[in-house]
């Protein structure tokens, strides 16, 4: 008895440390979105941004899906047509608005309340009961990012920090609802199926949001928005649901606290914005409480 059990908890932790490498996967292709979001913006509208990205994704993933001939899984579909709603158009929007007005790296450091977002959603509606130290780790790791916005706006939060939190908070439900999916079924095919979903709403929006003098666009806004196409809204979902569904909604999720940095990483060497000494500070504090977080129990 006690070699199974052991045998049994070296399973588990395998698969939750499995988990953490393929959200961290995730966390890397998504860190840079924002960056690309706003170098895409310099030509394309937010609005085909937000549509385009999703129709060609969608394309995707039906002819991934016809080479593989599954079929949809009928019972989840309202599941999967609702994490399309959050993660195909709800945070895509939301950002790509953001993205105007304020500079990708003070995006990438406010999206840091991420985890606590999905951890509060993965309580709520996705089984999962973080331990205290696993509170304590969320909200302090979120503080962090939240004061480090703060101060780096003059100790405010403007109109796109709203935006900002807008798409936090459809990123992470959408998180929760292709965690859960992603216990019972390929985690690639959650976020293909949740495209295929929604592109009768994302091609037509594609089309009607198209203007002529976007075929002018460069080749740096081009590459940016076929990364937000093919790797933002496609391959990085990929290793972040299966992630999800493997290491635990919650657990999994505050690795995406490393996301921030990530963002400011990308965004000073594309885009040349100031990456100071005070932000590698906040970033090492961030990274200690994301080790805390790992050691915290979460049960299910």
């Amino acid at each position: 008895m006690d070699a199974r059990n052991a045998t049994q908890s070296t399973s588990r932790i395998s698969r939750e440390t499995m988990g953490l490498a393929l959200g961290t996967l995730g966390v890397v292709i998504f860190g840079g979105t924002l960056p690309a979001t706003r170098v895409a913006l310099t030509t394309f509208s937010p609005w085909f941004v937000t549509h385009g990205r999703a129709a060609m994704a969608s394309l995707a993933a039906a002819l991934l899906l016809v080479i593989l001939r599954k079929r949809l899984p009928r019972g989840d579909a309202p599941a999967l047509f609702l994490a399309g709603l959050l993660l195909v158009f709800g945070f895509p929007i939301f950002s790509s608005i953001a993205m105007q007005t304020v500079p990708a790296s003070h995006g990438g450091v406010v999206l840091g309340v991420l985890p606590l977002i999905t951890s509060i959603f993965a309580a709520l509606i996705g089984g999962e009961r973080p331990s205290v130290l696993f509170w304590i780790c969320g909200v302090v790791g979120a503080a962090l990012v939240v004061a480090f916005a703060m101060r780096d706006n003059g100790m405010t939060l403007s109109t796109g920090d709203l935006f900002l939190f807008l798409a936090a908070l459809s990123a992470s439900l959408g998180y929760v609802v292709s965690g859960k999916l992603a216990r019972h079924m390929p985690g690639w095919e959650v976020i293909c199926w949740s495209l295929i979903l929604t592109a009768p709403i994302s091609i037509p929006a594609a089309i009607w949001s198209w203007h002529p003098e976007f075929s002018n666009a460069s080749a740096a806004a081009t590459f940016s928005f076929l990364y937000l196409s093919f790797g933002s809204m496609f391959l990085g979902f990929f290793a972040w649901n299966v992630g999800l569904g493997m290491g635990g909604i919650a657990r999994v999720s505050q690795v995406q606290l490393l996301q921030s940095f990530v963002t400011l990483a990308i965004s000073a060497f594309l885009l040349k914005e100031h990456v100071g000494s005070e932000t590698v500070l906040f970033a090492l504090a961030v990274i200690a409480i994301v080790a805390l977080g790992r050691r915290a129990r979460v049960s299910r």
